[in-house]
């Protein structure tokens, strides 16, 4: 039995997504729709938005970032500046029914007036803040409090983070805003205006986890901690061959396999005496989180970390040893994962890329490249729009449009 899917076996086969957008938020969204079944057409201006050659980049100049954002979509590319081209791209959305855009301030992708021609439409916003005002990833987690609380304890400065974690859960909701929306029209006929900004998704996660309630309640600013997790216990340990390993015990049974493997077992029960205290209570284990690592970093320190993971793997504790990228590119987990898969990406190479992180009906969907900016021009136009080859040939000509050749989509 195969274990990948085609296109037609997937949730959302049969949707037409028109996706107007760069950099991870928005392209985001529009993969995973599209990896679940949707068609998705990336409309970008002539030679590529502001993404298209963002790093890593290959030693040719080709964005390895951008292949892999935007996985088997379709792209058009057109002169942004050009009415007759902007109407194209108009038309396109109202056949579509559905875009999804992190572009602001254009009148050909205004919600009010779309939905005049086309009222079901399904229009997603994506904003950097609600006010319209500008904000990407690394600014809006400046402003979230995390980069205070991260680093060493005595660190003095701020710690930015590496992950755009807030542009990818704004992708991740963006997509979900699209299906949710789809089920809306589908039972009623009526479409949405969703507007979704960067800076409201990261408040309200930060909200959802409890860090303002926290505040607002009267409790303290949270401490920065290093490596320890907050409000339990865990802690990177070193071993003997140099090697480090994050250790986590967030239940009773966690730190009591802990305490026996590491051969502590009485000594935590002496401390527990001590110091009146229980160590069944994640309270307690991060109150007294230095002695209790000073007591089990010894053990860690004697065995090297092959050794540590076969001792631990007999436990309930959980534990996972810090990788580099280029370790986990070989890993198991990523060569014998079947949401990986053989990519040949043109201009690029062959690679495994992944697919969409959830298994349906125990499938996952095939991997496509990303196409070059303007390889489907031609067949978008024809096939969405009925255009001739004559009319996009003089399309063409007059520079409102580009469509891709072998040589050109080299050298966008």
């Amino acid at each position: 039995m195969s274990t990948e899917h085609e296109p037609q076996a997937l949730p959302l086969a049969g949707l037409r997504i028109i996706e107007v957008s760069s950099f991870v938020a928005a392209p985001l969204a529009g993969m995973t729709l599209g990896s679940l079944g949707a068609e998705v057409i990336r409309v970008d201006p002539i030679g590529g938005a502001a993404d298209y050659h963002r790093w890593p980049i290959t030693e040719g100049g080709e964005s390895i970032y951008w292949a892999n954002l935007n996985q088997g979509k379709r792209s058009l590319a057109a002169n942004f500046r050009d009415p007759e081209a902007t109407a194209l791209i108009r038309d396109l959305i109202l056949e579509a029914g559905i875009v999804v855009t992190n572009a602001a301030g254009r009148d050909w992708l205004d919600y009010d007036r779309l939905a005049q021609s086309r009222p079901d439409l399904i229009h997603v916003q994506v904003l950097g803040r609600a006010d319209g005002r500008g904000a990407l990833d690394y600014t809006v987690n400046a402003a979230m409090g995390f980069p205070l609380v991260t680093g060493p304890t005595a660190l003095g400065t701020p710690v930015n983070h590496v992950l755009p974690a807030w542009d990818v859960a704004c992708g991740l909701y963006a997509a979900l805003s699209v299906t949710a929306a789809v089920h809306r029209r589908a039972t009623t006929g009526e479409g949405a205006r969703i507007v979704l900004p960067l800076e409201d998704v990261a408040l309200a996660t930060i909200g959802h986890l409890g860090y303002l309630a926290e505040v607002q309640l009267g409790g303290p600013e949270r401490p920065r901690v290093g490596n320890f997790v907050y409000g339990t216990y865990g802690s990177d340990f070193r071993t003997a061959d140099g090697e480090t390993i994050m250790v986590v015990a967030v239940t009773p049974r966690h730190f009591r396999d802990l305490a026996e493997v590491t051969g502590t077992a009485d000594a935590i029960a002496a401390l527990e005496t001590a110091l009146g205290v229980d160590f069944r209570d994640d309270g307690d284990r991060f109150r007294h989180r230095d002695v209790l690592s000073g007591l089990f970093s010894i053990w860690f320190r004697d065995r090297t970390i092959d050794q540590v993971e076969k001792e631990l793997s007999a436990t309930a504790v959980v534990y996972e040893r810090y990788r580099t990228f280029a370790q986990i590119a070989v890993d198991p987990r990523v060569t014998d994962n079947p949401m990986f898969q053989q990519v040949d990406q043109p201009r690029i190479g062959s690679y495994l890329a992944p697919t969409t992180p959830m298994s349906i009906d125990g499938r996952y969907p095939v991997a496509r490249p990303a196409p070059a900016n303007g390889d489907d021009t031609a067949s978008v136009l024809s096939d969405c729009l009925g255009l001739s080859e004559s009319t996009i040939a003089e399309l063409e000509a007059r520079g409102a449009i580009r469509v891709s050749t072998p040589d050109t989509a080299k050298k966008p």
